[in-house]
């Protein structure tokens, strides 16, 4: 099987780029052809056999002229006439998008229908929802400026957007994601993709609101496994330390992760990762800062700590974080919002706090590190936990999405 992985970023950026490159190589393992396209990048680690990518676009350093703005994000020609290149020579049975909008743009959904009319190939086209974009146009669901979560543009009331200036605080993108939303609804663009892929239970909740997508979606939870040549770690004992890993921004609870931190001076917190936030991280007394972890030291990381806390203040979708904490033996502690929770059993192999109580989150810190055998009692029981491997989850992506 031909399978063509479309995504903005072909470069490591975010849980996106770790889905398509980590699928894409078992794919590649089990004889499939897998190739990319997306963006130009210096950090390109994928591609095509043409060499077809668009021009790297960056929407918040204001490289990218003014007056092209709106059009740009709105459709591309350039991403169209590419992408069809790219078919043309790949001759795939599988586009499987990802990542699309703005820089993409979902000109690239009508890149594949032309060609599928004009040859006459069944091609499936897929895409796998990593966020929340189809349904609200800042794709996360939250104000940014008051930090409110939000189902506003849900159904097609796309304007709330622009209202509360969801995208990077401005009127005029907060306006043009507002009409790219409207646009591609009205003209019902999405029903155009066979399958929609959605990682969490409550991701499909939302995508469904819209009768466009309800009868295209499925639930996937994502697949995540110990770095190899580690398939022992989880064993320790544990007790050191609290830990967090992840990016250091607003929207992750950092804020009021670090308020919680401070009303618990005798607790050690340990922290890897970076971001907007990282000058306050760095004020914390009693928190220490790893910075960016990676591979096997990450999971001896998560492996050492009494137990992790996942605070996020959006609705995350299935995030990595949650189940790496638990298949490396370490209870959680997760905020109750977006498809977090669907990965925890509380009570079993952690606890859930409401997303952004500080009051709360400092009890349930408190709690959980003064009782020890608790903690023992969810290591063990995390070590029956079992998500999808990758290679668990290629398999059921081919035998239940792709053909």
């Amino acid at each position: 099987m031909k399978i063509l992985m479309v995504n903005k970023f072909l470069h490591p950026n975010g849980g996106s780029e770790t889905y398509i490159f980590q699928l894409g190589e078992e794919l590649q393992k089990r004889g499939h052809e897998v190739q990319y396209f997306g963006m130009e990048h210096a950090g390109r680690a994928v591609g095509n056999h043409v060499d077809q990518y668009t021009a790297d676009m960056d929407f918040h350093t204001g490289k990218m002229g003014k007056l092209l703005y709106p059009f740009k994000i709105l459709y591309s020609f350039e991403a169209k006439r590419k992408l069809t290149a790219v078919l043309q020579d790949m001759e795939p049975d599988v586009v499987h998008f990802n990542n699309i909008n703005f820089q993409l743009t979902p000109s690239v959904i009508y890149a594949v229908r032309a060609y599928r009319k004009k040859t006459g190939r069944k091609v499936k086209i897929v895409y796998t929802a990593h966020d929340y974009q189809w349904v609200c146009p800042n794709h996360m669901m939250r104000i940014p400026a008051d930090g409110k979560i939000c189902f506003a543009c849900r159904e097609g009331h796309f304007f709330s957007c622009a209202k509360n200036r969801c995208i990077h605080g401005s009127f005029v993108k907060s306006l043009l994601g507002a009409l790219e939303g409207l646009l591609y609804h009205r003209l019902r663009t999405y029903g155009m993709v066979d399958v929609i892929v959605c990682p969490s239970a409550f991701m499909k909740r939302q995508l469904d609101t819209d009768p466009i997508l309800a009868e295209k979606t499925v639930m996937m939870h994502n697949f995540v496994e110990k770095t190899a040549g580690n398939e022992n770690i989880g064993q320790s004992s544990g007790a050191d330390y609290v830990l967090y890993f992840g990016r250091f921004s607003e929207e992750k609870g950092i804020a009021t992760l670090l308020k919680a931190c401070k009303a618990l001076p005798e607790i050690p917190f340990v922290f890897a990762g970076t971001g907007p936030l990282e000058e306050l991280v760095a004020q914390a007394e009693n928190v220490e800062n790893r910075g960016f972890v990676t591979g096997a030291a990450l999971g001896e990381l998560i492996a050492g700590a009494r137990f992790s806390v996942y605070p996020s203040e959006w609705y995350e979708n299935c995030p990595f974080s949650v189940m790496e904490s638990q298949i490396y033996g370490t209870p959680v502690l997760v905020s109750d919002l977006g498809g977090a929770p669907e990965l925890v059993q509380a009570g079993v192999t952690g606890e859930l706090f409401r997303g952004g109580d500080v009051e709360g989150l400092t009890a349930q810190i408190r709690e959980l590190w003064e009782d020890p055998e608790r903690c023992r009692r969810y290591r063990e029981n995390c070590k029956e936990v079992k998500f999808d491997t990758v290679g668990q989850y290629c398999d059921k992506i081919v035998r239940q999405v792709y053909v």
